[in-house]
C-alpha cells in the first residue's frame, strides 16, 4: 500500500515547513509527497529542498495561475494507492494518515472534520459544524462539504476525476462530487487537520461568497453539466470496451 500526498504551492514560505513536518513523519519509506509549484518567487522551493528527502518530488516552473490545475498537475504525477490532498499552510494531526487509511478500507473517499485556526489561534472547534457539513449529493451540490485539506481517496476516484474539465469551481468540490457519483463517501468526525483560515486561502468553502444569486445558479448548472458529461463518457468507454 502506497500513499501519495499531493500539494500545490505558491509563495507558501510562511507556513510550509511546519506543514511538511506534520505530514512526513506519518509516511513510510515507500510513500511520496508530490509538490506542484506555480512559479513561487519567495523561499518556497528552498524550504522544500532543505528537507532533502527522497520521498518529496517537486515539479517547478509551472504557470497555471490557479490552484485548480496546479493540484491537477500534482495528482497526475501520483503513483499511490491512496491519495491525500494537502494545502501548503495547514497542520496535520499526528494520527491523520492512520485514521483516514482505516476509513479508506470501506470507503472510496473520506472527508474528516478539522479545527479552524487563524495563525495558531483556535477560532472554531469544528469545520463540520461551522460549515453544516453533511454527506449526500444534493446537500453538497448546494453547500460544499469537501474541503481539500480534509479529504483522501483511492485510485478509483482519481481515475474518474482526471482530467479536470474546464470550468469546475474548485478542485476539491469536483473530486468530492465525483466521489458522490461514482463511489462511497464517508464522513469522519475526528478533527485531523488544523485548517488555517486567512485571506489568502485558496478554498472558498468558509468564505462569504461575493457572487450574485444568478452567478451561483450558473456555477451549479455548469457543475451538473460537467458531472453528467463525465458519467456519459465513462459509460460510453465501458460499453465500447465490452464490444472490442
Amino acid at each position: 500500500m502506497k500513499i501519495s500526498v499531493c500539494m500545490a504551492t505558491f509563495n507558501g514560505e510562511k507556513y510550509l515547513k511546519r506543514q511538511i513536518d506534520s505530514i512526513i513523519q506519518q509516511l513510510s519509506s515507500i510513500d511520496e509527497i508530490i509538490i506542484s509549484d506555480d512559479s513561487s518567487n519567495d523561499d518556497t522551493l528552498k524550504i522544500i529542498d532543505d528537507f532533502n528527502d527522497f520521498r518529496i518530488k517537486k515539479y517547478i516552473g509551472n504557470k497555471f495561475n490557479t490552484p485548480i490545475y496546479n493540484f491537477e498537475n500534482a495528482l497526475s504525477k501520483s503513483t499511490g494507492d491512496y491519495i491525500f490532498l494537502a494545502d501548503q499552510d495547514d497542520i496535520w494531526e499526528s494520527n491523520k494518515v492512520e485514521v483516514m487509511i482505516d476509513y479508506l478500507q470501506r470507503c472510496d473517499l473520506v472527508v474528516s472534520d478539522a479545527l479552524v485556526i487563524d495563525d495558531d489561534i483556535l477560532i472554531h472547534e469544528s469545520f463540520f459544524r461551522m460549515n453544516n457539513s453533511k454527506s449526500g449529493f444534493f446537500h453538497n451540490f448546494i453547500k460544499n462539504s469537501y474541503l481539500g485539506c480534509c479529504i483522501a481517496f483511492n485510485k478509483k476516484i482519481l481515475e474518474f476525476a482526471l482530467p479536470f474539465p474546464k470550468g469546475i469551481p474548485m478542485h476539491d468540490i469536483w473530486i468530492g462530487m465525483i466521489a458522490e457519483v461514482f463511489g462511497k463517501v464517508c464522513f469522519c468526525k475526528e478533527k485531523l487537520v488544523r485548517y488555517r483560515k486567512h485571506s489568502k486561502n485558496i478554498s472558498p468553502t468558509l468564505r462569504k461568497s461575493s457572487y450574485s444569486f444568478c452567478q451561483k445558479v450558473s456555477f451549479r448548472k455548469n457543475l451538473l453539466l460537467l458531472l453528467s458529461k463525465r458519467v456519459f463518457e465513462r459509460k460510453y468507454t465501458n460499453l465500447k470496451s465490452r464490444f472490442l
